[in-house]
């Protein structure tokens, strides 16, 4: 037998490209499917939604400014990245969700999936929902669609990782930034995904991660002024009343899905439900005789 004593791992925060643990000091026991210990996760306060606030604020001028293309490069970059720690992922989700191996093998395959898939649509969403439009007069009317600004979302509490990244992806995807409140129960994958966000090219402060009680850091985080809007997809019936109340005080644009299946194609929903439309008006010069200005 070996003598030889295990390296436990030391699970932390993920905040402006950084891993401080909880200003708190506070943790919290994560177990598996079976009730078995498997790691402390800090527990955040509502300092460390603060923080991660102010966080994603610093890094939505460079991310939102950035080209779609090169968003698209970094996503597909991130996903290199989860793929090459395919294994540590199967492992945690099995854990987190209680399936066999294969089946979690499964969830992590599709989960690098869909972030490629999200990675394509970087530079094509804006020919979906943009255009130019025809209108009576000499004038270029064209709309663009623009990222909303800081989005704070609320992540599934059953689905670790497939469910996770298909609430992240999205938002950052259209040059959003986002502090993301992890599952309370399994925020192992979450947290293990802000390793591989510092290592993707992804500015710090773009995805901000949490760990804790859903409640404690979600409301805080639907009253921040600077918060500009809230996806409600792991909240509660109960809770996600209080936050749609709590965000109406700076009318925070906010988005509660039904029932999610994860596994579905996830269409355009999500990447559309944090844009907004810019319209601009441009005079096309005086007609001449022929009808053309030119």
């Amino acid at each position: 037998m070996s003598d030889r004593l295990s390296v436990f791992k030391t699970y932390k925060l993920y905040v402006g490209g950084k891993f401080p643990r909880s200003e708190s000091g506070r943790v919290y026991e994560v177990t598996d499917a079976k009730g078995t210990w498997l790691a402390n996760a800090p527990l955040s306060s509502r300092k460390d939604a603060r923080d991660a606030v102010v966080a994603a604020r610093k890094a939505f001028g460079g991310w939102s400014g950035a080209t779609a293309y090169n968003r698209g490069q970094i996503l597909y970059r991130v996903a290199e990245m989860l793929e090459g720690r395919r294994e540590q992922y199967v492992r945690e989700v099995a854990e987190a969700e209680g399936l066999s191996k294969s089946k979690a093998a499964a969830v992590v395959d599709a989960a690098v999936d869909r972030w490629v898939w999200y990675a394509g649509w970087t530079d094509k969403i804006a020919q979906i929902v943009g255009g130019a439009n025809p209108v009576a007069g000499p004038f270029f009317n064209l709309s663009t669609p623009e990222p909303t600004g800081v989005v704070a979302v609320v992540a599934p509490q059953g689905s670790s990782f497939l469910g996770l990244v298909s609430v992240i992806a999205p938002v950052i995807a259209t040059g959003n930034t986002a502090v993301v409140v992890a599952s309370e129960k399994a925020p192992l994958p979450a947290l293990s995904l802000g390793e591989v966000l510092a290592t993707s090219d992804l500015p710090g402060g773009v995805v901000n991660v949490l760990s804790g009680r859903t409640a404690e850091l979600a409301a805080p985080l639907a009253a921040h002024q600077d918060v500009n809007a809230i996806d409600l997809t792991g909240a509660d019936t109960a809770l996600a009343k209080e936050l749609e109340i709590a965000a109406a005080d700076n009318m925070k644009r906010v988005f509660k899905p039904g029932p999610a299946d994860f596994t579905a194609d996830p269409g355009t929903g999500r990447l559309t439900a944090f844009l907004e439309t810019k319209t601009v008006w441009h005079p096309t010069g005086s007609l001449g005789a022929s009808g053309s200005a030119y």
